[in-house]
């Protein structure tokens, strides 16, 4: 039995036109190698599974062809590439820098640099993973990166660009390869097929292409498992259960539960789903992508976008016409918070569910709000209503026009009119004037005896000037209440001095911040009770604080302050000035 070699290996690409998805990438190196105008350091980055290291060899087998096409292509005739096809070739060395990263490593590399290649025009050497090598090594390596010997080429291999020194980069030729679209590994896996003599179906592939995710090596390893696990048939059910994938008609089912509001039909589904072995968060993931699909179905210019099977894709866009956006997009928020929050939830299942019961009834919710409905999310401010009055009720002047209907308008409210009636009961009669007013004159009683009591109220009140002596007796007498009443505050009241400004007003001095808080806590008291006394409605005062106030004849004089008895004590006794620079001693202030 011959020994089984798997896809990747067996179909690596051997020149430069059966690489597939990097055009970009080999044309630039065969019009490279047809011009004679190849780098001395190349470098190769992008994801894994592209063909960094397949382009790195193939180059290294075109530049040593003894007969290139003219194409720019290897012969893959003479002895430079059979031995290079058979792994014997002396012209090319590989390092895999994961395992080979210290100083030491790249030291031997550089001692083999010195020699000059036996056979063929040049030595590759092909370095992968680069970005593994520690500064050190790196730093050993960039004398002989920057001015290698002619025949010396060196092609770098990294999947993480972000991690190689810029004195790196700045001294290689940097190709950036891409990730393999879905249609080109397609069609390679469907021509690796034919060669193999496998059935396969196109949405069976086209699945396998999705799952590697641009990765053509992924590509060909799930084709190798599943080809095994079905004995060479290859359809979309298998590939399905083999990848753990769930099928997009579950999806397609769900929606329709969801649009139709039947919870019952959505939590029956799911327990389906769930019963095959499917984890709530690849639910929970899938619907979200399959209705971001359905987002991308509903423009036509976006719809290239759609990375679904084939079969699939007209059903979404059919899907898709009848479903509104702001449900869609509704939707993927919930499921979005859902995905969120699902790794913290106790409960799984039940975290799914309540987010299925959300999805269910949101075009309930989504109609309520943009409805004209009672209910709605946003508060709605309350209309304007008319400024309600009091009814006054009239007194009738003119006997005669008792039965009418007297007419009030309102001021400030334009048309607006307040109409009253007259009483049924006998009206009071009022004597007739000789020569009546006319009706706009007319004043109501009520009214009338409003304003004469207000001007009673408020008649101009004769204020009596301020003197000295009546403010210092009306002063005394309120620090006789504030002492009756066992107020602290009597004491600075009674030291406070006072000076007359003009006929309504006067100064209050205290001699110290203490004194002055007090008189200022009971300022409105005195305020009251000296307008009262002194009869003068616009009496005020105004407290000024000032230490240097003058002392009355019967003062007694003030004790000494810390520091005075302090210098006081130094003069009579010298030492104890000493004595408190020693302790470090403070005075109290």
């Amino acid at each position: 039995m011959d020994k089984f070699i798997v896809s990747a290996r067996k179909y690596r690409p051997q020149t430069f036109d059966t690489v597939v998805g990097q055009q970009h990438i080999t044309t630039t190196l065969k019009n490279a190698i047809k011009q004679s105008q190849l780098a001395h350091a190349f470098l190769f980055c992008g994801p894994r599974g592209v063909g960094k290291t397949t382009c790195a060899r193939i180059l290294a087998k075109t530049i040593n062809c003894e007969h290139a096409t003219p194409e720019g292509e290897a012969c893959n005739e003479c002895n430079s590439c059979v031995s290079f096809n058979q792994g014997t070739s002396l012209n090319i060395h590989e390092l895999d820098a994961a395992s080979n990263n210290s100083v030491d490593d790249i030291r031997t590399l550089v001692d083999q640099v010195r020699f000059a290649p036996q056979a063929g025009k040049y030595k590759v050497y092909i370095i992968d993973e680069v970005h593994m090598l520690s500064s050190s090594a790196f730093n050993a390596f960039l004398k002989t990166l920057e001015e290698p010997p002619s025949y010396a080429i060196f092609i770098l291999a990294t999947t993480e660009k972000h991690k190689i020194l810029p004195t790196i980069l700045s001294r290689c030729q940097i190709f950036d390869f891409k990730r393999i679209t879905t249609n080109d590994t397609v069609e390679h896996l469907e021509a690796i097929c034919e060669k193999e003599g496998v059935t396969a179906d196109k949405a069976a592939l086209q699945t396998i292409a999705q799952k590697s995710e641009g990765c053509m090596r992924d590509a060909l390893s799930i084709m190798d498992k599943i080809v095994s696990f079905t004995n060479g048939e290859l359809n979309y059910n298998n590939t399905l259960e083999h990848l753990n994938i769930l099928d997009e008609d579950y999806y397609f089912r769900l929606i329709d539960f969801m649009l139709q509001q039947d919870l019952s039909g959505a939590m029956l589904l799911y327990d389906d789903i769930n019963r095959k072995g499917f984890e709530g968060d690849l639910v929970l993931n899938g619907f979200a992508s399959f209705i971001r699909n359905l987002l991308v179905s509903k423009d036509e210019k976006v719809v290239a976008l759609l990375d679904t099977v084939e079969s699939f894709k007209q059903r979404y866009i059919d899907a898709a016409k009848n479903i509104p956006p702001a449900i869609l997009i509704s939707a993927l928020n919930i499921l979005n918070e859902a995905e969120i929050g699902y790794r913290a939830a106790r409960n799984k299942r039940l975290h799914v569910e309540l987010t299925l019961i959300k999805l269910c009834y949101l075009q309930q919710a989504i109609e309520l709000t943009a409805g004209d409905s009672a209910l709605h999310k946003k508060k709605i401010a309350e209309k304007a209503t008319a400024v309600p009055f009091r009814k006054i009720r009239p007194i009738l002047v003119d006997p005669s026009k008792a039965e009418k209907k007297t007419e009030i308008k309102q001021p400030g409210i334009e048309g607006a009119r307040l109409i009253i009636e007259a009483p049924k009961q006998p009206p009071v009669v009022a004597p007739v004037p000789a020569e009546p007013k006319p009706a706009g004159t007319r004043k109501i009683a009520s009214l009338e005896k409003l304003r004469k009591q207000f001007k009673e109220n408020n008649k101009e009140q004769i204020d009596i000037p301020l003197t000295q002596e009546t403010l210092n007796a009306a002063w005394k007498d309120f620090i006789v209440q504030l002492k009756e009443n066992k107020n602290s505050a009597a004491q600075s009241f009674d030291l406070a001095q006072l000076k007359v400004l003009d006929e309504n007003s006067f100064y209050v001095y205290t001699a110290n911040a203490i004194e002055y808080r007090f008189v200022e806590s009971c300022k409105t008291e005195t305020s009251e009770f000296l307008q009262q006394k002194l009869s003068n409605s616009q009496l005020q005062f105004y407290i000024i604080k000032r230490e240097n106030r003058e002392v009355h004849e019967s003062s007694e004089p003030k004790p000494l302050t810390a520091v005075q008895q302090y210098q006081k004590m130094i003069e009579k006794y010298p030492l104890v000035k000493e004595l408190k620079e020693k302790l470090k001693m403070e005075l109290d202030r």
